[in-house]
């Protein structure tokens, strides 16, 4: 049975991981790619706020104090991860270490290259809850994909063993059979801005609730 009532709901952070160099896009940081006027960084801010987390996180890396001066991140908890080169798993231990004392239940991490995955798709994931123990992931044609949602209780091990790019994989790979999935394929797109031909999904990626067809 859940420990929180109606009146006193769990803290779900938001926790962003921006800090991507680009390398395979000509070393042009993701967070300040151009998406509808703004840098991206903006977007997959709004659709964690606009999916009920809170507070938002965000780990910067490639030209932080640039993405903090061009970037609207007002509100937000901003933490540099020096050594993001080192791939996402760094950066995954700089944002979960930012969130102690905060009082949050589970943090959903959420990456900021994805812009076809908006509200409804996080929404999801972040009603799959249930305790500090709790782990889920959305899933796209039964494919664990992001945002993953990773309760306080597993903080500690998944730190301790996010390496590389591999992120908290090896984590999930352990807990396989604690791992719920939330199939959001019919709502999102889980498509990454990787290369110069991604490129041109930014100018058609949805950016409401409204849902759009499952990308595979």
């Amino acid at each position: 049975m859940s420990s929180h009532t109606h009146s006193d709901p769990p803290v779900i952070a938001g926790l962003l991981l921006a800090a991507g160099g680009g390398r395979r896009l000509g070393g042009r940081p993701k967070a300040l790619l151009p998406y509808r006027g703004r840098p991206l960084v903006e977007n997959a801010v709004r659709v964690l706020r606009e999916a009920g987390c809170g507070p938002v996180h965000v780990v910067l890396g490639a030209s932080a104090a640039e993405v903090r001066e061009r970037a609207d991140l007002s509100g937000c908890v901003v933490v540099d991860n020096p050594r993001w080169t080192e791939g996402m798993g760094s950066s995954l231990r700089v944002g979960l270490a930012s969130l102690a004392g905060t009082g949050a239940r589970a943090a959903l991490v959420s990456l900021v290259d994805q812009p076809g995955i908006g509200p409804a798709a996080v929404t999801r994931v972040r009603e799959a809850y249930r305790s500090p123990a709790s782990l889920a992931a959305a899933a796209y044609g039964g494919e664990r994909g992001h945002p993953v949602l990773f309760g306080a209780d597993r903080w500690a091990d998944i730190a301790a063993t996010a390496t590389g790019d591999q992120g908290a994989r090896g984590h999930l790979a352990r807990h396989a059979g604690e791992l719920l999935l939330v199939e959001c394929s019919d709502v999102a797109e889980a498509f990454d801005i990787d290369t110069p031909p991604d490129l041109a999904r930014l100018l058609r990626a949805p950016c409401d609730d409204s849902g759009t067809e499952g990308h595979r």
